[in-house]
């Protein structure tokens, strides 16, 4: 004879996911100030090449290049840890889903279903809900893109600002493209215009297909308190 299935009635049960609900809130919590510590590190290395960039004017251009390596870096590394902030914050958005709402609502039918079988599965063999690629564009679209733009067009004004001899039209902006005779202008292009058109292209792709739980394109409520 199966034991029954505890309710929300059941006050030791309530205690346990009561405390198992806490755990996983700071457990994601944890997660998301690890995501803002690599957006600030994105951050003040930008900050510190675009002072030294325009600050000193013997500084070649290619030092945003530098940049945006740096900031890819950091993006990678979000990334990854996004896909652990997700997949957390899945259990917990399953218990207020499952739990927390029947007891708000005390409607015990909508207790039943997969979902403990489910979430005891992600226990025993946590795995991650979502893809590195879907990972990078939900930070990229949320964040990064507004990163790279600024970098791409600090780069542009430096070149427009310390070129020598002046920029007076397409062709001598080209040239200026150019770092001495180390690395031809169109290399310099070829960087400017692929990382511009893959963070606009990502970054256009996640905002059309993964909105989220949250989303500015959904149903809104008005909250009548």
């Amino acid at each position: 004879m199966s034991e029954p299935q505890p309710q929300h009635s059941d006050g030791h049960y309530v205690t346990a996911m009561s405390h198992f609900y806490r755990g996983e809130v700071g457990r994601i919590m944890a997660w998301r100030a690890r995501l803002d510590t690599t957006t600030n590190w994105a951050i003040t290395t930008t900050s510190t090449i675009f002072t030294v960039a325009f600050s000193i004017e013997r500084v070649p251009h290619i030092i945003f290049l530098f940049n945006l390596a740096v900031v890819v870096i950091m993006l990678w590394i979000e990334s990854r840890r996004y896909r652990f902030y997700d997949a957390f914050r899945a259990r917990v958005r399953m218990i207020e889903a499952h739990f927390l709402v029947p007891v708000v609502m005390q409607h015990a039918p909508m207790l039943e279903g997969d979902w403990r079988k489910m979430l005891a599965e992600d226990l025993l063999m946590p795995g991650f809900k979502i893809s590195r690629f879907e990972a990078l564009g939900r930070r990229l679209k949320r964040n990064y893109v507004f990163i790279f733009i600024i970098i791409i067009v600090a780069w542009v004004t430096k070149i427009f600002l310390h070129a020598q001899p002046r920029i007076t039209d397409w062709h001598s902006f080209y040239n200026a493209l150019s770092v001495s005779n180390a690395i031809p202008g169109w290399i310099v292009a070829f960087f400017l215009f692929s990382t511009l058109g893959a963070v606009l292209g990502i970054s256009y792709w996640a905002a059309m297909h993964l909105h989220g739980e949250f989303t500015d394109f959904g149903p809104r409520r008005d909250w009548k308190i």
